[in-house]
């Protein structure tokens, strides 16, 4: 499987906005230039391993939360995404979620588009 640059920098801009740093503090909490920030981004460039460790250290996460996009056996990553997004939910909320979810999947796997 071929690392999907794009998926890895929605990954880090949306962790970053999170955290509410800019690329200007993040380039320099991991030692990059801020136009390197950018185009990690964009996933306009391919990140080496070093530029990867920085930044998931400056994000205070694991390289697998950068990565799962292209690796099958993170799921754990999705498993904890999943619990943050439902965890301030309200009650009709979960339901709606809930039931959106149960569709879904079942669509997908009557399209035998799951894997």
């Amino acid at each position: 499987m071929e690392l999907d640059y794009q998926a890895i920098g929605l990954r880090i801009r949306r962790l970053r906005k999170t955290r509410g740093l800019t690329q200007q503090s993040l380039a320099e909490i991991s030692n990059q230039e801020p136009s390197n920030i950018s185009h990690i981004e964009r996933g306009a460039t391919k990140l080496s391993l070093p530029t990867l460790v920085n930044i998931a250290n400056a994000l205070h996460v694991t390289a697998d939360e950068l990565l799962c996009d292209s690796l099958p056996a993170a799921d754990a990553v999705y498993h904890r995404e999943a619990a943050r997004i439902l965890s301030d939910c309200t009650h009709s909320e979960l339901k709606i979620i809930t039931e959106t979810m149960r569709a879904l999947r079942e669509s997908l796997r009557d399209a035998g588009q799951a894997e």
